[in-house]
């Protein structure tokens, strides 16, 4: 089990996923939209969504106190870019 976490129009929320194996940052992105979109992420229901909506989005992966997987998909931030 891991906690997939959305950052999007200002929001953030967490998702539970059942995974099996690892996904690629581009499958995240992917299934991003898809929760997104059928109204799977808590207050962040978008119908229209563009499927490319995470494409420049940064994916951070974390283990938790206890071994337990999370996933962040977060939009680039300026902060220490040059």
């Amino acid at each position: 089990m891991a906690t997939l976490n959305i950052t999007y129009d200002g929001l953030s929320a967490d998702v539970p996923m059942e995974m099996e194996r690892y996904i690629s940052d581009a499958d995240v992105r992917r299934i991003a939209v898809e929760l997104v979109r059928s109204g799977g992420v808590p207050g962040l229901h978008r119908i229209h969504l563009g499927e490319d909506a995470f494409q420049h989005y940064v994916v951070d992966r974390f283990r938790g106190d206890h071994g337990e997987e999370r996933i962040y998909l977060r939009p680039k931030v300026p902060f220490g870019a040059r």
